[in-house]
């Protein structure tokens, strides 16, 4: 695999997603960058004393709006002064570039895969499973959380995600794959997403 390869997972809650990610960069001998950046972030713009669960409450409370009302912030003109939000999305998202300079990675959640989507060598995948999939890690692994909990957060997510993107939250044509874990394994799971990503970069090279 190329050595300047980044590979970007959003999940879908209940998917398996962090998991699998830790799978696939034990496997690939890469670091894992997810909560840190997060971490990072606060320190940049002198929040590190907050812990993370209220930094986390502030991308929550991030509205969901529809791409035709998305605020200017978004084309690169910021409207106003920066909100908290602003100013931690925006220090991310140089910390996600700078780590994807730094060497190869797998970085999960936190929109790499829009921050990333002109670099080369960067691959994005969307991690998803069904419901009878997703209640059962619910009460397996999230300690006892209902499907309808695990759909609250990934509503969450969606409009954190659409309100700095103006992308769909989980829309095939923003990922190079998108893999349902209902039906395979983690394990199994990794192994496709390092064969796909091997596969295009033998036929670039084939080129």
């Amino acid at each position: 695999m190329n050595e300047r390869t980044v590979i970007t997972i959003s999940r879908e809650y209940g998917s398996g997603g962090r998991e699998l990610s830790q799978i696939l960069a034990k496997k690939l001998g890469v670091k894992l960058y997810d909560r840190q950046i997060i971490s990072l972030a606060a320190q940049d713009v002198g929040v590190e004393d907050m812990k993370f669960d209220k930094l986390k409450k502030f991308e929550e409370e991030v509205p969901a709006l529809p791409v035709k009302f998305m605020p200017f912030y978004l084309f690169g003109v910021k409207a106003g002064p920066q909100t908290l939000n602003d100013k931690l999305f925006d220090s991310e998202s140089e910390i996600i570039r700078r780590l994807a300079d730094d060497g190869p990675c797998v970085i999960l959640g936190r929109c790499a895969d829009y921050v990333l989507r002109r670099r080369k060598n960067t691959y994005s995948f969307y991690i998803c499973a069904n419901d009878e999939f997703r209640a059962k890690r619910g009460q397996d692994v999230y300690e006892g959380r209902s499907l309808t909990e695990l759909n609250e957060e990934d509503l969450k997510r969606g409009g954190y995600y659409s309100h700095y993107t103006g992308r769909k939250w989980g829309d095939p044509k923003y990922y190079n794959l998108s893999i349902n874990t209902s039906y395979l394994s983690l394990e199994a799971a990794a192994d496709l997403i390092i064969h796909y990503v091997e596969s295009l970069q033998a036929a670039e090279q084939a080129k």
